[in-house]
């Protein structure tokens, strides 16, 4: 993607961006685009991701750049580690490896809403054209929010802020995760098990809590 295209993509959550802002964080080192034979930037969808969660971070939270580069850092130690995910969803080897076709048949969205969900960085292919049981999980639950109406890019919310939770677990994850010990390696897998779950729970109580609020129960 292009710097003007970032731009667009950014704007619609963060309507304030703008070009000049994208090459500060550059220059700050919160992200790194390559760079065309002709020298233009070229931004990929991780770096548009590392770009909304600092627009998140400064927006939501009020953070300094400094501790945001220290988030990013945790979260790319702790996802170059080994550290055993979380399977959300089938477990079994032929689930975890599927098919554009078999993810869009199990799935239920069609495939023009499938490739709106990847260009809004919902969810991304293991390998070209190869799916995993998370990306299933995303998919289905995307299929089951639009039969009532919510388009992908209504669901951008939910990106943010799984980039903003990602940035504070990694924090608590990464120190086990760097460490060689096979026992550290598995308390890092248990912990990373344990906050998806535990985000899960108060992501759930939180909405319901506020859904009864909204409608005077």
């Amino acid at each position: 993607m292009s710097i003007g295209e970032v731009l667009a993509e950014l704007r619609v959550e963060f309507p304030d961006t703008t070009i000049s802002k994208l090459r500060f964080l550059e220059a700050e080192g919160l992200v790194e685009p390559s760079r065309t034979a002709a020298g233009y930037r070229k931004y990929s969808w991780d770096d548009v991701a590392r770009l909304r969660f600092v627009l998140s971070a400064q927006r939501d939270q009020y953070l300094p750049l400094r501790v945001i580069r220290e988030q990013l850092a945790s979260r790319d130690a702790a996802t170059a580690a080994p550290v055993r995910l979380v399977a959300v969803g089938p477990t079994q080897e032929g689930d975890s490896r599927l098919s554009r076709d078999q993810l869009i048949e199990r799935s239920g969205l069609d495939g023009t809403t499938l490739a709106e969900v990847e260009r809004l960085g919902l969810l991304a292919p293991i390998a070209p054209g190869r799916y995993d049981a998370d990306a299933l999980a995303v998919a289905t639950a995307v299929a089951g929010l639009a039969a009532f109406g919510l388009e992908p890019r209504h669901l951008r919310a939910f990106r943010s802020a799984a980039d903003r939770e990602v940035g504070l677990f990694a924090q608590l994850v990464a120190p086990l995760a760097r460490q060689n010990d096979p026992a550290a390696q598995a308390r890092a897998g248990q912990t990373a098990d344990d906050l998806v779950r535990l985000s899960q729970q108060l992501h759930a109580a939180l909405v319901r809590v506020g859904l009864r609020e909204a409608l005077g129960r």
